[in-house]
């Protein structure tokens, strides 16, 4: 029985919303996609203030969750730093500068009609 598969996606969101916490990822936004699709449990969307952040934001994140639960992610994008897209098991992970979130406005397409970043 490997590490991951003692735990839950609440366990590895939790890891991942104090990893952005901690490396001071900016307007973090979570999205439960439980019922929504089968890619994933949750959605967590996040900004670092340069392609230097979210690249460091998204290469501290793969660590903490290959040293705690030994999740080897797939991460897309790390090479450019605009958006970094981390997918840990059952939780996606954006990590954009500012400008490209705004941009591809990812909240839009999955917050329900009328809710607003804020609100999660």
């Amino acid at each position: 029985m490997t590490a991951q598969q003692n735990v839950t996606s609440e366990d590895i969101l939790a890891l991942v919303l104090s990893s952005l916490d901690d490396d001071k990822a900016e307007d973090v936004v979570e999205i439960p996609l439980r019922g929504k699709t089968e890619v994933a449990d949750y959605m967590v969307i996040a900004s670092g203030r340069s392609t230097r952040q979210v690249a460091a934001i998204s290469e501290k994140l793969v660590e903490r969750l290959k040293e705690k639960f030994g999740i080897l992610c797939k991460v897309e994008g790390a090479e450019i730093g605009d958006w970094v897209l981390v997918d840990a098991a059952d939780i996606l992970v954006h990590v954009f500068r500012p400008e490209v979130r705004e941009f591809y406005n990812l909240e839009k397409m999955w917050l329900p009609t009328g809710a607003t970043a804020a609100d999660n």
